[in-house]
């Protein structure tokens, strides 16, 4: 009886993912469209209701991040950070957000604050802005983008302000309060977060 009770919800994961294959509609070049539905909105079965999953068993666009339980009054597709948690939230709605496990700004340089994502860079050059300057002035005054680049290999620009949500060559600092601002992911999580978030998407950090 369990084998056929386990057959079972593994033929209906693989009919619910073939679902979402085959009805999400792109929404633009910019963000994935497996997890958006002709409204540029985040689709996530209501059926959906285990406390925590493995992500790429429902949403085979999402590999990296886990789908947990996460309640919230932010719009579907707004990005949540928690720097008490060092943690960062996609949200989903229905109960639902894709976490992964990020750095945050260390003492003395911590922040709070929305702003919508402005602007979305493959491998990104760093130009350390003036404040940063001023402390570390061994620091070059432009770096192009690539592997050893402190940016990593995305980075996602948060409005008008100097903070951007991006990869890291320290890998080791995930995890903890490290940065000087900036949200810091590993490159395989930056590399997914860029494709499923798109321009305009709310960041809030608390």
């Amino acid at each position: 009886m369990n084998k056929i009770v386990k057959a079972a919800a593994a033929a209906a994961a693989a009919a619910l993912a073939a679902v979402f294959l085959a009805t999400a509609a792109p929404v633009s070049a910019m963000a994935d469209d497996s997890l958006y539905g002709t409204e540029g909105v985040v689709i996530v079965p209501t059926s959906l209701s285990s406390t925590e999953v493995d992500a790429s068993a429902t949403f085979p666009a999402v590999k990296r991040g886990k789908i947990i339980s996460y309640q919230t009054s932010k719009a579907r597709g707004s990005v949540v950070i928690s720097t008490r948690k060092n943690e960062l939230y996609l949200v989903l709605g229905y109960g639902k957000a894709v976490m992964y496990r990020v750095a945050t700004a260390k003492k003395g340089f911590e922040w709070k604050g929305t702003h919508k994502v402005s602007r979305k860079t493959q491998w990104p050059d760093w130009r350390p802005p003036v404040e940063m300057l001023a402390r570390r002035p061994d620091l070059p005054v432009f770096m192009a983008g690539g592997p050893d680049n402190p940016l990593g290999a995305r980075a996602l620009y948060l409005g008008s302000s100097i903070y951007r949500i991006h990869g890291t060559n320290e890998p080791n600092s995930i995890g903890k309060a490290a940065s000087s601002g900036c949200i810091r992911m590993l490159n395989a999580d930056v590399t997914e977060l860029y494709r499923l978030v798109k321009i305009g998407a709310e960041v809030t950090v608390n």
